[in-house]
């Protein structure tokens, strides 16, 4: 078992090098030029290349990418070409936006799935499980920001419970900031249970139809018994992987609602980075995001091997 931790482990390296590599290169030959923009269109060419020397964007490409990668190892996120502030610390500020609007989203979206999934797999060929798979099949073919949008109208203008845009710091009104988390989370978490519903409910009729299933309710089980003791953690492994799939899921939608309702996390913060060219603070933030999903998707590889035994056995 050790042995195949520090081999997805060594492999996990392996990605996240790789992932560096991509993202630099990717976010460097993007059309534009961060030193124009920081001049304007009036500059004139030798002042935009004396910027350029400046800022140290007319080194080899190599060169300036060694120094940003042992710069992140060292702990320095380097600073934004444009407001020349440092960005990790910039980052942990929007984090305390985006962290708590993703974690209250799965929340949501756990809350209301994994009774819903499991109901309607287990009563799928009743009244109540049609219903459920029905108003998933609609949650799934909404977008967030419309439903962000829909719930704006509803709850923050025409009722005036929420605000529908904006955020208040943690250290001001903390009530306020959890006021102005609660739509953007619905938002996200209500669309993600749809998705995570789905799922559930094809393991759960899956798992029903499995000889292990019908030999626990052939000794005397009820229904509920067998997938308690039995069917619930076959149908954990297909779960897992869609939880995984949706955190990635949870991290993308979050840029699109944190514009929506002008949230000033991590997503406004690249939305803003791109338009500006700011490329240091743009490859922070990108490397950041795939450290996290392929981070989500190493811990959902270990946990297979804790919910099948025959993964374990056959490794």
């Amino acid at each position: 078992m050790a042995i195949q931790v520090v081999t997805r482990l060594g492999w996990l390296l392996v990605s996240l090098v790789v992932a560096s590599i991509l993202v630099f290169f990717v976010v460097n030959v993007l059309p534009g030029d961060a030193a124009a923009v920081i001049l304007g269109t009036s500059a004139t060419p030798e002042a935009v290349a004396r910027l350029r020397h400046q800022l140290g964007l007319d080194q080899p490409g190599w060169l300036r990418y060694l120094q940003w990668v042992g710069g992140i190892l060292r702990g320095d996120f380097g600073s934004s070409l444009l407001s020349h502030s440092e960005v990790g610390p910039l980052i942990l500020q929007k984090l305390s936006v985006s962290a708590p609007l993703a974690l209250a989203a799965a929340t949501i979206s756990l809350v209301l799935a994994l009774p819903l999934g499991v109901l309607a797999g287990a009563h799928y060929r009743r009244l109540s499980g049609t219903l459920i798979s029905a108003v998933s099949l609609i949650g799934i073919a909404v977008p967030a920001f419309w439903a962000g949008l829909l719930l704006a109208t509803v709850f923050a203008i025409q009722f005036h419970l929420f605000p529908a845009g904006g955020f208040v710091e943690w250290s001001d009104n903390p009530l306020g900031a959890v006021r102005s988390l609660v739509l953007p989370s619905l938002a996200l978490g209500l669309v993600q249970a749809a998705v995570l519903t789905r799922y559930i409910r094809s393991a759960i009729i899956d798992v029903q139809r499995e000889d292990f299933l019908r030999t626990a309710r052939a000794k005397g089980l009820t229904r509920w018994q067998a997938l308690w003791r039995h069917g619930f953690r076959y149908a954990a492994i297909p779960v897992v992987t869609v939880l995984g799939i949706q955190l990635t899921g949870l991290l993308v939608g979050a840029i699109v609602i944190e514009n929506v309702f002008v949230l000033p996390g991590l997503g406004r913060l690249l939305f803003q980075s791109v338009g500006n060219r700011d490329l240091i603070v743009v490859q922070d933030l990108v490397m950041l995001l795939t450290a996290v999903v392929l981070t989500v998707n190493f811990g959902v590889d270990l946990s297979y091997r804790f919910l099948d035994p025959r993964i374990r056995s056959s490794a």
